[in-house]
């Protein structure tokens, strides 16, 4: 009864700014209602944006932020936006993690570098990838769970008028450009996906790993990495990247019957640099819990034909729309349904919509915008909360 009391007073707590507020009530560190985190409108160095995540998990393993302004540790450097989302998997740690430490690495080598660049957001991956093992290092043998806790990273940049996008794992970043001639968006996909669903995915595995006949398996009609996972790459995931802590006392499930001499998955992003134009409307960063339920096209019509002002969280209630209709059940009934018993019916979903506003990008108006560092909410739970052991669901998409 005791719990059943405190799970109904955290789920009615928002999660706190950095200035140590509670979300509800306050616009600058969003809105919670239910499960469901909220920033319906705001404003970037870049333009206008809008950022949703709705809780499936009994801990939310989304994790996400936004940034703008320097991102460097130097002025003058280098300004700009700076989107990220973490889908996490196996447990909130990872994605935790990188929410914590990402952006920071990032500002660190831009100031090294003096400029922001591909190169630039490769070593912050790498670092970020290099603290999570150390975590995992120091706390293995007391949770050696840890060493089974990933997460997907997806990271926008905008910058001197280019979109970076580097990505590890199945989260997507999608543009809408208009088409002049006809007034149509178009949706184009900044990011390629690390899912063995992929033929090409399966392909790099198995040139990676030409000795390895059983590096992927179809295993209940699904692809999956070592017939554990579908994601090829990751941030943490350390089970499969270091044999060492692929034996006991990881749970069985996770322990492979041979050792291996090489990573299985990487954490080397995926990155593109697109050069931003003028018919460049918006950017949709989201976790595959959008995705499942709606195509690249889906969403940016619904952009596009909606009000800016809380366009985020209209996407994730068309999501769930979906979701409850596939489940023959109504939107209204699947909102009732608590976090933990709400993932069989769909994912933790996080969206941000980046509007690209070309005068702002100038470099003259930079000083008009102060400086914004958001991090999506879910649930309030403490910080070191570890997901209890569950072996791989065939309902995950990662696992």
């Amino acid at each position: 009864m005791l719990a059943a009391v405190m799970d109904y007073f955290s789920s009615c707590w928002g999660p706190r700014s950095r200035a140590g507020h509670r979300g509800k009530g306050s616009d600058a560190a969003g809105r919670q209602d239910g499960l469901l985190w909220y920033k319906d409108a705001g404003q970037l160095a870049t333009g206008e944006f809008s950022m949703a995540v709705v809780q499936a998990n009994q801990l939310l393993e989304d994790q996400s932020q936004v940034e703008s302004g320097s991102l460097s540790l130097a002025e003058p450097g280098p300004q700009g936006t700076f989107v990220g989302v973490y889908d996490g998997h196996g447990g909130p740690e990872t994605s935790r993690f990188i929410n914590d430490h990402l952006f920071s690495h990032l500002r660190k080598f831009a100031t090294e570098h003096k400029c922001m660049s591909a190169d630039v957001i490769r070593k912050a991956f790498q670092a970020t990838e290099e603290g999570f093992l150390s975590l995992v290092s120091r706390e293995w043998s007391l949770k050696p769970q840890i060493a089974s806790v990933g997460s997907c990273c997806l990271v926008g940049v905008i910058c001197s008028g280019t979109l970076y996008v580097a990505n590890l794992g199945d989260s997507r970043a999608v543009l809408g450009r208009l088409v002049k001639a006809t007034g149509e968006i178009l949706a184009m996909q900044l990011s390629s996906e690390h899912n063995a669903c992929y033929e090409e995915v399966r392909q790099e595995l198995q040139s990676a790993h030409p000795d390895d006949p059983h590096i992927v398996v179809l295993k209940h009609n699904v692809w999956r990495v070592k017939g554990l996972i579908q994601i090829s790459r990751s941030i943490g995931d350390v089970y499969l990247k270091r044999p060492e802590y692929n034996r006991e006392p990881l749970h069985s499930k996770f322990r492979l019957r041979e050792t291996f001499q090489r990573p299985i998955l990487s954490s080397d992003p995926q990155i593109t640099e697109h050069r931003i134009q003028p018919n460049d409307q918006f950017v949709i960063f989201a976790s595959d819990g959008l995705w499942e339920h709606l195509s690249n096209q889906e969403a940016v019509d619904l952009v596009q034909n909606s009000p800016r002002n809380g366009i985020a969280r209209k996407l994730v209630k068309v999501a769930m729309q979906e979701a409850a209709k596939k489940r023959e059940m109504r939107y209204s009934d699947l909102k009732k349904i608590d976090r933990g018993v709400r993932r069989h019916f769909h994912d933790d979903i996080t969206v941000v919509v980046v509007f690209l506003d070309s005068n702002a990008m100038s470099k003259a108006s930079w000083s008009k915008n102060p400086s914004v560092s958001l991090r999506g909410g879910g649930v309030a739970l403490p910080a070191k909360s570890l997901a209890p052991y569950s072996a791989p669901a065939q309902l995950s998409s990662t696992y």
